[in-house]
């Protein structure tokens, strides 16, 4: 029994890791293909004209290096091990290649594999799969760009409440609709309230949505603990940065990738490991 979750899981890692490799994709490519279609819509003839001339999505055009144009042939882009084989370097310029790329594959085949530890032989480990491949994915666009898409946010929000009805969740369809409009109230009401006393935004929008999908995933009960820990970690994140110098131009850091971060707290060791451990 032990043995074939094992293999379960082992293979679940493996096919995390190609996963990964495509969520490096996206997570450079989307935002990307966001501002060319926003161009389009601010100037349309000249953006229609450029993406008619450019093809840009998450297909085409083919892996290059971003420093020397050199395109990345199949074996340069297995997952860890190419990375490993190259020694971190393109093979054309000798440019360094950021080592976020094999973490981003190593995180979400761990990820992957822990779902499939967790619930062996159950349909419900490809939902928390999938929440983690979103959540990750949603983390790293945040951090590079402070923006969270629509079109990642909503999915997993529709997502936690169709895995609530097919009981992947153990949350009851009740809890989980409750808990996706709080979610989204709770940080809207704080964010308008912050710009009224202030006039600054604290947040976007963006933040809402993802804490929506976190009420539908886990239920309304989690909101708070959620929140806190998400609080936590930003606090502390948010000092290192600046006492190393790492805070970017305005001492702004998105909060997007805190709130994933407690999401992934909850998702393995649940919601109750976090009211237990802040006194709930």
């Amino acid at each position: 029994m032990l043995v074939s979750r094992g293999f379960d899981a082992a293979l679940a890692g493996v096919f995390g890791l190609l996963i990964g490799s495509f969520l490096n994709v996206v997570i450079y490519r989307l935002p990307k293909m966001l501002e060319r279609q926003w161009a389009a819509e601010q100037a349309p003839v000249e953006g229609a004209a450029a993406l008619a001339v450019e093809p840009f999505n998450l297909m085409v055009p083919a892996s290059r290096c971003q420093a020397c144009g050199h395109a990345i042939r199949w074996f340069e882009n297995i997952p860890v091990l190419s990375y490993l084989a190259l020694r971190g370097r393109c093979s054309a310029c000798k440019t360094r290649i950021s080592a976020r790329y094999p973490l981003v594959e190593l995180a979400t085949g761990l990820l992957f594999a822990w779902s499939v530890w967790h619930w062996p032989g159950q349909y419900a480990s490809l939902a928390w799969c999938a929440f983690a491949a979103a959540l990750l994915t949603l983390a790293m666009i945040d951090w590079d760009t402070t923006l969270l898409p629509d079109d990642i946010t909503l999915p997993l929000l529709w997502g936690g409440l169709l895995a609530s009805i097919a009981g992947f969740t153990g949350v009851a369809l009740t809890q989980a609709v409750i808990g996706a409009v709080a979610g989204y109230l709770s940080l809207w009401g704080i964010y308008w309230a912050f710009k009224l006393a202030t006039g600054k935004e604290g947040m976007g929008y963006g933040d809402f949505k993802l804490f929506a999908a976190f009420g539908a995933w886990f239920g309304w009960q989690a909101l708070i603990p959620i929140i806190l820990v998400a609080s936590v970690i930003g606090v502390i994140v948010g000092l290192a940065l600046k006492f190393t110098q790492g805070l970017r131009d305005g001492g702004y850091v998105p909060f997007g990738p805190f709130l994933a971060g407690a999401g992934f707290i909850a998702m393995i060791f649940g919601p109750d490991a976090i009211f237990r451990s802040i006194g709930f």
